[in-house]
């Protein structure tokens, strides 16, 4: 059965479309999508978020056990300072990609909600230290707020200095009465802040923001939105553009796997990649025609299959079919054509730059 995050009731009051998602019932929509989307890049959203997953990390020895279960330095993140990262199996692929949150006395993990347990085993399973895990993610809600007006309609509740939070960055303190940790990083492409807040007090905090952002175009987005946002913005979705079957390094994110002093899982496998060359690149690629891309579809050049889509949408900002794939590195160059085939029958497209987007 499926849970119910904090909000659930602000979601139907609001008339969201509810579907299951990751073991939730989430808004997939209130307004409509190409609606939402567009509150986000030209105004602002109101996200619930509160499916993610939040591990606690403690111990003296906690610092150096994430940093050897993941790729990117942890060991060299200063306090309130938050790291993107894969976290791999030994083979180079993906047990999941997340964020670090590095406190004075604990670090948290922010995890995709469809691998909350797989993602407490894995690192159970593979200790490298003195540290203790705890799955807090029950204990945590999470709303984000994106948008040109973000910072804006948030300062109206908070005396937090915003402007103070650097990117990737976060802070503690007092957000419409409820206490909260406040970081601006962001899935969007746009500026703005997640607030994890106690699950008591998150429907306090969101009345407070849509009130506050009523006069700002603030909208409450839902999944779809989030994920045509995401593509824009070249970000992945583990499960569609990453896995167990990807690597770092295939994926784009060769800057998330540092190589210095420190060792990590799958280092020597990742670090042969690099020296050979990955067979096969992430890239994202732009229709010409008014085709929509879906994942899966086939991506030929003349009569060779060279890759395949992971992830394909509308996109309301550029009004045209976009989408993420695997391409063989020889076609994954910028400005590359190819053909996606769609329903059996083939569409021009080509390689484009990510992110699609740009703010």
């Amino acid at each position: 059965m499926e849970k119910k995050t904090a909000l659930y009731d602000q979601h139907v009051t609001l008339g969201a479309r509810i579907v299951p998602f990751a073991g939730y019932l989430m808004p997939l929509e209130y307004s409509g999508i190409v609606d939402e989307h567009r509150a986000v890049r030209e105004e602002a959203g109101l996200f619930d978020l509160s499916h993610m997953g939040e591990l606690r990390v403690e111990g003296e020895e906690a610092v150096e056990a994430v940093d050897y279960l993941v790729t990117n330095d942890i060991r060299g993140l200063d306090v309130y300072q938050i790291r993107y990262t894969p976290m791999c199996y030994p083979d180079g692929g993906i047990v999941d990609d997340l964020l670090v949150y590095r406190f004075a006395d604990h670090l948290m993990l922010v995890v995709n909600a469809s691998n909350i347990d797989k993602d407490l085993a894995w690192i159970v399973d593979h200790p490298a230290g003195d540290a203790r895990i705890e799955n807090v993610s029950d204990d945590v809600a999470l709303i984000a707020i994106q948008g040109p007006k973000a910072e804006g309609i948030l300062a109206q509740v908070t005396e937090i200095d915003l402007e103070s939070i650097e990117y990737y960055w976060f802070t503690s303190g007092d957000v419409a009465g409820v206490d909260a940790t406040v970081s601006r990083t962001g899935y969007t492409g746009e500026d703005g802040f997640e607030l994890y807040v106690s699950p008591a007090g998150a429907p306090e905090v969101w009345q407070a923001l849509l009130h506050a952002g009523q006069s700002s175009g603030l909208k409450p987005v839902g999944l779809g939105a989030r994920d045509t946002l995401r593509l824009e913005a070249g970000y992945m979705l583990y499960g569609n553009d990453i896995d167990q079957g990807t690597s770092p390094l295939e994926a784009g994110l060769g800057w998330t796997v540092r190589f210095g002093a420190s060792d990590f899982i799958a280092r020597e496998v990742l670090e042969a990649q690099k020296a050979n060359g990955a067979e096969r690149r992430m890239v994202a690629l732009e229709m010409q025609d008014r085709r929509i891309p879906r994942p899966h579809c086939a991506v030929f050049s003349g009569s060779d299959r060279i890759g395949e889509l992971t992830s394909g949408t509308f996109s309301p900002t550029f009004k045209r079919g976009i989408a993420l794939g695997y391409l063989a590195s020889s076609h994954a160059r910028p400005g590359t054509e190819v053909e996606v085939e769609i329903r059996d029958q083939r569409h021009a497209a080509r390689v484009v730059r990510k992110p699609i987007y740009k703010r």
